[in-house]
């Protein structure tokens, strides 16, 4: 295959790489979405059924935004309109959420799933004069649904600050009562949903609760396998290997996707394997987000050349999590074995897990629970990837190492 490749069609691929592959934006085109099947089905069962809204949650980098981005491909067409994904900001309030979402109708900047004729604009809604309640949110939206019924998603939610939550829930309940036709999707980083969504007592009904788990290692592969797009092929065992480090992100598995593509190419090569991918790894270690590979130098740096500071972290990387991402220094006690050779027990490490807790160090892990039962989590759901990557790169971990702790992590 390579023989055909010319160096003016390796530019053109290497380019269109970056289109398939985008792991510094969500995606925004369905042909390249990827798994998710049981998230879009309840996101559609939320559209199809009478007084029900829907919130998306889950960790950063799961893939919340891709998924709102491409709902308006999978709304079957008659009768149904899209606004454009609304974009909440720090600082938000429950009146300037909704500004945004009138505006966004207002200057008709929604997707046409069918063929949608508005009936003029309702009143415009000025912050100065009005002050917007439930039931005018309930009134607009009634005016623009006369015809169509109206999907609105509500994306960050997250960042609106936590005193204007009940109302969002009362405005859910609002719509919900009187049977509005429209259906407002809210998306936000959250563990659960009485993070994003202040407790009522009845919203439970009216509001369908979509966790963003992270992805199945078929998703993943479902993500590598996109190079079909660029008529190129991988090794089933490089594909295997990216869904391992990826750990379920998506955004590791277009970055090292996208890094194997091009390292291909630029070798005038068609095929990926395992030594193009460890090409991949290094590049796109290098590629990461400074933001991660900063917190990564804090935590680890130290004057003594034995620290074990590096070690303890990638043991935490690769210990055993529950649902919740959490684990104990127990959990970290094999990881170290298999990674240093040396059959550490906890006090060897618990200081250091501490520290990792702590501002210098980053704050890298986030400790919870009470003495001699914490449990600890990682900051930033972006980091245990890269550092296992970086341990690859280093030599530290090794497929051997992988199938090693296969039997008691989650890993294969």
């Amino acid at each position: 295959m390579s023989e055909a490749l010319t160096p003016q069609r390796s530019f053109e691929l290497s380019i269109e790489a970056g289109r398939v592959f985008t792991p510094a934006a969500p995606i925004d085109d369905r042909e390249l979405f990827a798994g998710r099947t049981n998230q879009v089905r309840k996101v559609l069962d939320a559209v199809n059924q009478k007084g029900q809204h829907a919130i998306i949650f889950g960790d950063r980098g799961v893939g919340k935004t891709s998924l709102a981005n491409v709902l308006a491909s999978f709304i079957p067409a008659g009768g149904y309109m899209v606004t454009r994904r609304i974009n909440c900001d720090k600082g938000d309030s429950y009146n300037s959420v909704w500004l945004k979402v009138f505006e966004e109708i207002q200057h008709s900047e929604v997707t046409k799933v069918s063929g949608f004729a508005g009936q003029g604009h309702p009143p415009r809604v000025d912050a100065s004069v009005d002050i917007i309640s439930p039931d005018v949110v309930r009134r607009q939206l009634e005016f623009w649904s006369k015809d169509s019924l109206l999907i609105l998603i509500i994306d960050e939610f997250d960042r609106v600050d936590e005193s204007y939550r009940a109302i969002f829930a009362d405005t859910i309940k609002t719509l919900s009562d009187n049977a509005v036709p429209a259906t407002v999707i809210l998306v936000g980083v959250a563990d659960s949903v009485d993070q994003l969504i202040a407790e009522h007592e009845s919203i439970q009904r009216a509001l369908v609760q979509i966790k963003m788990p992270r992805m199945s290692k078929d998703e993943i592969k479902e993500i590598v396998n996109k190079m079909t797009n660029l008529g190129m092929t991988i090794e089933p065992e490089a594909v295997d290997r990216i869904a391992v480090l990826a750990q379920g992100l998506p955004h590791y598995a277009h970055l090292l996707s996208l890094h194997a593509t091009r390292a291909a190419l630029d070798g005038m090569s068609l095929h990926v394997n395992l030594a193009i991918l460890d090409v991949a790894i290094r590049n796109a270690i290098e590629a990461a987000q400074q933001s991660i590979r900063s917190a990564w130098h804090q935590a680890i740096v130290s004057a003594r050349k034995d620290n074990l500071f590096g070690d303890v972290l990638l043991s935490c990387a690769l210990a055993r999590s529950d649902d919740m991402g959490t684990f104990a220094a127990q959990d970290v006690r094999a990881p170290m074995q298999v990674v240093t050779g040396k059959p550490y027990e906890i006090p060897a490490f618990a200081q250091h897990l501490n520290e990792f807790s702590e501002t210098k160090r980053g704050n890298i892990l986030k400790k919870q629970g009470e003495n001699r039962r914490f449990r600890y989590r990682f900051t930033n759901p972006l980091m245990p990837p890269f550092v296992i990557m970086k341990g690859f790169s280093d030599k530290k971990v090794t497929t051997e190492v992988l199938k090693q702790l296969a039997d008691s992590l989650t890993l294969f």
